[in-house]
């Protein structure tokens, strides 16, 4: 029994023979190896289409910015999973990943998508930013990219990635939108919300033409990174049981009512 929409049985992204490899509609060996960089790579693959250079140098620059954040929970649950078995690492960083919901790092793509939604209420529907954002303030609603609970008043992150767009010329208008959202929050939220770097990064990559897709997947990959330097970190100075251990120690048992 066939489950889903039935599709045509294609991949565009790469085939091989005996004696090439051809990725994208390109060479692997002779066109590619030596001549791209791994995140020109990434774009190429995900895309189909090499990089513009400001494409290029921005994907750098976010995945630099969102690869590492010290013992977050996914960091945390992949130490432990590689800890309950050294010889899996693999389904230690498979642990981190499945970590990387909503709060930590998807927020990025739902950030995308309100940047997307608000451009066209404003643009096409004639409605306030700042009607937007007090519907939401008196709705209870979060904006998706804006709080942190460390980085206050303002996330460096998010900071430096629009003020490298300013400079690179590179603002359009979901980077200046973002811009106006903040100073829109500044104004209206009730208390301080600072612009976290999930808002900053879908601006720049809307603004420089990479498709929604790719959204989510710039923290994923840039993650995975991070997640391979804990875990090599874990083999040599484990902290894994200890991090459990002070999980159990931090929590007060309560027993139920019978």
């Amino acid at each position: 029994m066939q489950i889903g929409k039935a599709g045509k049985a294609i991949t565009s992204i790469s085939t091989a023979t005996h004696d090439t490899i051809t990725v994208r509609n390109h060479d692997l060996a002779h066109e590619l190896m030596g001549n791209v960089t791994f995140t020109e790579y990434f774009y190429l693959l995900t895309t189909g289409r090499k990089p513009t250079p400001d494409q290029a140098y921005f994907l750098d620059v976010l995945l630099v910015s969102i690869a590492e954040h010290g013992l977050v929970p996914t960091n945390q649950a992949a130490r432990m999973t590689y800890a309950a078995d050294p010889d899996f690492l693999q389904g230690a960083v498979a642990a981190g990943l499945l970590g990387c919901g909503k709060v930590i790092l998807g927020t990025t793509e739902v950030a995308g998508r309100f940047l997307q939604e608000t451009h066209t209420r404003i643009a096409k529907n004639g409605e306030a930013l700042d009607d937007i954002i007090v519907e939401m303030r008196d709705d209870g609603r979060r904006i998706p990219g804006f709080g942190h609970p460390l980085h206050k008043p303002i996330d460096p992150r998010a900071q430096r990635i629009l003020n490298l767009a300013e400079k690179r010329k590179v603002m359009g208008t979901y980077t200046q939108l973002a811009r106006e959202i903040e100073g829109s929050v500044s104004r209206l939220w009730p208390k301080p919300l600072p612009m976290n770097v999930s808002f900053a990064i879908p601006a720049v990559l809307l603004d420089l033409d990479f498709p929604p897709s790719v959204l989510k997947a710039v923290p994923i990959l840039a993650r995975t990174a991070s997640l391979l330097a804990h875990l090599a970190e874990e083999s040599e100075t484990p902290i894994g049981f200890t991090l459990a251990h002070h999980a159990e120690m931090g929590v007060n048992f309560k027993p139920t009512r019978s």
